[in-house]
């Protein structure tokens, strides 16, 4: 199944791309996340990053759904 994965911030950085279509076995957007930290090595899960599926926010356990779009964001901090 293919879907899109946009990344933010420090996700965005440590995969070098905003944006890429992933063709890929199906399953949950945890799942997603751990394909694609395979794919970059650089890429690392945060215990606070959050998934958004189709610009709602979902939980990782969300399964996924063939043409969905998986935003996925690091953890912020503020002051």
């Amino acid at each position: 199944m293919k879907v899109c994965v946009r990344y933010f911030a420090l996700f965005r950085e440590q995969t070098g791309c905003s944006s890429e279509s992933v063709e890929w076995q199906g399953g949950t957007a945890a799942e997603l996340f751990q394909t694609m930290a395979g794919e970059h090595s650089d890429l690392q899960a945060e215990a606070a990053a959050l998934v958004a599926i189709n610009d709602e926010m979902a939980g990782w356990t969300t399964v996924l759904k063939e043409g969905d779009e998986v935003l996925f964001f690091p953890p912020v901090a503020g002051g």
